[in-house]
Parts: C-alpha cells; sequence; structure tokens
C-alpha cells in the first residue's frame, strides 16, 4: 500500500506504523484517513500477530495539524473531530494488540492516539500530555472520555484543564504509559514486547482484547458473562487444543489463525 504521511511495514509477525511527517508528524486530515488505510489493511493480514505505533524525528505525534486548523468552521471542525474519532476508532477496535512506542512528542492527537493503543512504552526522555485548553479547545479525538477512563478523572481533568505536557516519570507514576525505557532502548524493547505477545494464540489475544474492552463498559456481573462466553468459545477454534497439547508435550504450540 502506498501512503504519503506513514510508513506501514511487516516484518516477524509484528505490523509496523510510522508515522513520518516532519518535522512534528502532525496529524491532519490525509494522515488520519491514512491511519484508518492502514489499520484495515493490518487486520486483513494473518501474518500480523501485533502492531506497534511509532514516530520519526523527535516526535510521536506532536498534535493535530494547526495550520489546517485555524480556518475551520464550526461544521469544519466537527467533521475533523469525526474523522479523528473513525481513525481513532480503527486503533482500538482492531483484533490485534497494539502498541505504541512512544519516541518523543505526543500531545494533543499524539496523545490521544496513544490512548487508543493496548499498551504505551515511552521513551524517558519524551513527553505527553493534552495542550489543547492552551489554544481555546478541548481535545477532539477522545482525549475527555479515553484519559478519565484510564488515569481516573481528577488526574485527566488536571491534565485537560492546565494543558501542561507531562514528563516519562509522571506518566509512569499516574498509569497513563505501562514502561518507561532509555531512548535508545526503545524499538527493541518494544519489539521484544510485541514477539513475546506474539507467540501466544492469535484468538485468544482476539478474544481477551474485547472482552477486556467490552467489559470496562460493564458491570462487573455482565463483564464476567463476557468472559465465560470467550472461554467457552476458546475451545471452538481448535488452538486451546493445540496451546494445551503443546504444553503436555513440552514443545512450542503451532498456532492457526481461525478468526473464530
Amino acid at each position: 500500500m502506498e501512503f504519503r504521511n506513514l510508513k506501514v511495514s511487516e516484518a516477524d509477525g509484528i505490523g509496523w506504523l510510522r508515522f513520518g511527517r516532519p518535522p512534528v508528524n502532525a496529524l491532519n486530515t490525509e494522515t488520519l484517513f491514512e491511519v484508518e488505510r492502514a489499520f484495515d489493511w493490518f487486520e486483513k493480514q494473518d501474518d500480523v500477530l501485533v502492531v506497534v505505533l511509532t514516530g520519526e524525528g523527535k516526535a510521536f505525534v506532536a498534535g493535530a495539524d494547526i495550520a489546517e486548523m485555524k480556518d475551520f468552521s464550526p461544521m469544519q471542525a466537527r467533521e475533523f473531530s469525526r474523522h479523528g474519532h473513525q481513525a481513532m476508532g480503527k486503533v482500538a477496535s482492531i483484533g490485534k494488540p497494539v502498541i505504541a512506542a512512544i519516541n518523543g512528542f505526543a500531545l494533543g492527537g499524539g496523545c490521544e492516539i496513544a490512548l487508543a493503543c493496548d499498551i504505551r512504552v515511552m521513551a524517558d526522555s519524551a513527553r505527553i500530555g493534552q495542550p489543547e485548553a492552551k489554544l481555546g479547545l478541548v481535545p477532539g479525538f477522545g482525549g475527555t472520555q479515553r484519559l478519565p477512563r484510564l488515569v481516573g478523572p481528577g488526574i485527566a481533568k488536571e491534565l485537560i484543564y492546565t494543558g501542561e505536557a507531562i514528563d516519562a516519570s509522571l506518566a509512569l507514576r499516574i498509569g497513563l504509559v505501562n514502561r518507561v525505557v532509555p531512548k535508545e532502548k526503545l524499538l527493541d524493547y518494544v519489539t521484544e514486547l510485541a514477539k513475546k505477545i506474539a507467540r501466544n494464540g492469535p484468538n485468544a489475544l482476539r478474544l481477551a482484547k474485547a472482552t477486556i474492552d467490552k467489559g470496562l463498559d460493564a458491570d462487573l456481573t455482565t463483564g464476567n458473562s463476557y468472559e465465560a462466553a470467550a472461554f467457552g468459545k476458546c475451545f471452538s477454534s481448535g488452538e486451546s487444543a493445540e496451546g494445551i497439547a503443546a504444553f503436555l508435550e513440552k514443545r512450542k504450540p503451532e498456532w492457526r489463525v481461525t478468526n473464530s
């Protein structure tokens, strides 16, 4: 597939999406549509078991494209936000684990695309935040919704109200990111993490992701019923039979993608 603003590839079971729109990889309308296309492609590739997002240069994604936004009418602004939600929705809903390798500035839309990922690993020199209030705006790509669900409403409100970017150590402390690693080791760490995930049953990973995400918006009893249904479904694909046999036979499992 051809992209102007992204670099999309696959290697060793890992799908890579690199934001490559210098100097700061800002999200314009074209880039948002490309993110949607890339995730549609990742979803269809049986060889892609885990997806990693990262940026080229000094930024992961340093926000939405302010130059494009400056002359928006209210209707155009709403449409731009809608496109952003569609793109973030593709990231969040793909049936494969998604890791954000936050190599540099992740501000505004960059923070929001990281929030749409399942796991966030941050370079120790990177910074992250939602600075929209400093421009007289609110987050428009899901920040007001995903951030409080992740770090709690009080912390989310502080970050959104002040518009301040925070460093990696604070991001880790409040639960905004899973891990912080030295910048020079970021991609090596994330690659190994992705490979570790990819060694597990692909249908089990798909079901686990769906069950967790559905359960977060349900009460505990309903969430437990989702889990029981998913556990039963694991036995319909043959994947659990292979995993159990491999364990008992002390060998590596040979997985098959069956889209159960």
